[in-house]
């Protein structure tokens, strides 16, 4: 039988530095630091370490104390190198060898923004694909270019290798890390908790070329966006959608993924594996019924896009992470 998720004490190490931004830090220690035992929810065991442990300056005028070292991270199950410096100083020997060491023994390494470029100095990312924050990105492919960049995207996973685009896109990769371990619900309550959007596929576009969209488009889209929303199990048309919205079919495909960052099709499919992962949570339906619930019309197909987006088949994931499974 599985443990109950409440039970999982996953031991997360956080890389701190001299220099560090203190917003870059505070993501994976509010996604994965605190104590969610008495709500009967996942908890982690959450340490921040530095190359040597003692004072270090943050970027804002203050300083912070560490009091572990690099050795947390033969131990950890996830290693986090949040943002590196701005000037993308060489990382300290003694880290990129921790790097390389969690690697060899199965940890999770996840590099946030321009963390992502010590992770490539490490030789992590090697022949991987992989992102960092757009501005810096020419950069990235020019000292790597071994490494198959991913510059538009929000995250990417690839294998025990995650890497982000800059700020928001940390969050939503650790809130993506936590909903692969610990399912889409408490991935959903940590992101409820932070008031941040629950759930950001990582193929979407790191940002919006017009982020404040015209008050006449965002209120068309707004109540659209909701009216899909609802309606997942029904097949939707691309000039059905555009007339509910009053634009031309070109006019739509623009504003729509200038105002959501992807594309119809690709908003449609998100939010079907996200009811998804919630039905395969919460409910006892069977798989087949499921697929139709969502959207997916079959339990084959269905399988096809979970496996895509999650690496694992829905009937293993309801193992995983359902409730009435976790309390066995």
């Amino acid at each position: 039988m599985s443990r109950n998720i409440a039970e999982r004490r996953d031991r997360i190490a956080v890389v701190a530095f001299d220099g560090i931004t203190p917003f870059h830090l505070s993501v994976p220690c509010i996604v994965f630091g605190e104590d969610r035992t008495a709500a009967g929810e996942p908890h982690f065991h959450l340490t921040v370490c530095a190359v040597q442990a003692g004072m270090l300056q943050t970027n804002a005028g203050f300083a912070i104390t560490v009091t572990h070292g690099l050795g947390v991270l033969r131990h950890a199950d996830v290693v986090v190198v949040p943002s590196w410096c701005d000037d993308l100083r060489p990382a300290p020997p003694a880290l990129l060898r921790a790097l390389q060491a969690a690697h060899r023994r199965g940890a999770v390494i996840v590099g946030l923004c321009l963390g992502a470029f010590v992770l490539a100095e490490a030789g992590l990312l090697d022949g991987r694909p992989a992102t960092t924050h757009w501005k810096l990105a020419p950069e990235f492919a020019r000292r790597y270019p071994r490494v198959a960049l991913q510059a538009e995207v929000l995250y990417v996973e690839d294998g025990l290798i995650l890497t982000s685009a800059g700020t928001a896109a940390g969050i939503d990769c650790c809130l993506h890390l936590l909903r692969v371990r610990c399912g889409a619900e408490a991935a959903n309550r940590a992101a409820r908790r932070m008031v941040v959007a629950p759930h950001r596929q990582g193929g979407q576009a790191q940002y919006i070329e017009q982020p404040v969209p015209t008050a006449a488009d965002g209120d068309r889209l707004a109540p659209l966006l909701q009216w899909m929303g609802e309606r997942l199990d029904t097949a939707h048309v691309l000039d059905d959608l555009a007339g509910r919205a009053l634009m031309t079919r070109r006019t739509f495909t623009r504003r729509f993924r200038e105002v959501t960052g992807t594309t119809v099709g690709q908003w449609l499919q998100n939010q079907r594996l996200a009811l998804a992962q919630r039905l395969l949570e919460a409910t006892d339906q069977p798989v087949e019924q499921v697929a139709t619930l969502a959207g997916f019309g079959s339990a084959v197909s269905l399988r096809k896009h979970f496996v895509a987006a999650f690496k694992v088949s829905p009937t293993m994931y309801r193992r995983q992470f359902s409730r009435s499974t976790a309390g066995a």
